[in-house]
């Protein structure tokens, strides 16, 4: 009955700055909508929604996976100081698989791109968390 991931939808107040950290974690943009109207206020329960959605897909990874970045122009939303702490209820992080951990930090410290923790061999894994835009939390794993 249930496949596979499709998609995660993220929402942000800085669209640009999420698109360039996404696309250093290997994901392109494919698709730029805007959505507005009754339909799309009805579906994603928010009145009077306008909002920019970009559809970003991972290269390379099968099946296709997706994130989407949900900008709302209105109503206005604030970054929520509390993503910082992983010891809350609800979304943690997204993690995605390396071929080598220490290639793959190394790359994005030189793009500016922090981790949140050093690197834990956890499970016969090497896994480690980034610190992305509005203190969205991605883990990486070897």
């Amino acid at each position: 009955m249930f496949k596979h991931p499709d998609h995660v939808t993220v929402v942000v107040t800085k669209l640009e700055e999420s698109v360039s950290f996404f696309e250093l974690l290997g994901f392109e943009l494919l698709l730029k909508n805007f959505l507005t109207g009754e339909k799309a206020s009805r579906y994603l329960q928010v009145d009077n929604v306008e909002a920019d959605h970009f559809t970003m897909v991972l290269k390379q990874s099968s099946p296709k996976f997706e994130i989407q970045l949900l900008h709302y122009r209105y109503p206005a939303v604030k970054t929520n100081p509390s993503l910082i702490d992983l010891a809350r209820p609800g979304y943690n992080h997204l993690c995605l698989k390396v071929d080598n951990l220490n290639e793959a930090l190394e790359y994005l410290s030189k793009q500016g791109i922090s981790t949140r923790s050093g690197i834990l061999e956890y499970q016969n894994k090497k896994l480690a968390f980034l610190l992305g835009p509005e203190n969205i939390t991605v883990e990486l794993a070897e």
